[in-house]
């Protein structure tokens, strides 16, 4: 909570990776990339990333499991959420669905209608099977 460690991940980390559901955009099925994606508009479908950041923006909807090292909610998830590494969730998040998390930062005012559930060291059940990695 007080830490000055800064070495969250953000967009700009990701730079040539970063992909944009732009804010009146829809995609619809799942998508799988390394790197990292912010979604402004709409996702109906599950957003898997074996390395990265997923970050849902206020106004942005996932209808979906998310997946990822890294995830920041500002907006609405419908669905599970996997972070291995870093949770943070705002204060207009919106989620419903179970949270599994090795940390989580939350603001006051996010909502969570599901379960919470820490990672302890060494559980890894988050990355993806070999057959589900995006290939470069």
């Amino acid at each position: 909570m007080w830490s000055k460690d800064k070495t969250k991940p953000d967009l700009q980390r990701f730079s040539g990776k970063t992909s944009l559901i732009a804010a009146g955009a829809e995609l619809v099925g799942d998508m799988r990339f390394q790197g990292a994606v912010q979604v402004d508009g709409r996702v109906n479908g599950n957003l898997l990333a074996t390395e990265g950041l997923v970050r849902v923006s206020v106004g942005g909807v996932v209808e979906g499991e998310i997946r990822a090292p890294h995830i920041v909610i500002d907006g609405e998830v419908n669905g599970d959420v996997f972070a291995s590494g870093h949770l943070e969730l705002g204060a207009r998040s919106r989620v419903r669905g179970n949270l599994q998390y090795g940390l989580m930062e939350m603001a006051m005012g996010a909502q969570i209608e599901g379960r919470l559930c820490h990672l302890k060291d060494g559980e890894r059940p988050l990355e993806l099977p070999a057959s589900l990695e995006v290939e470069q």
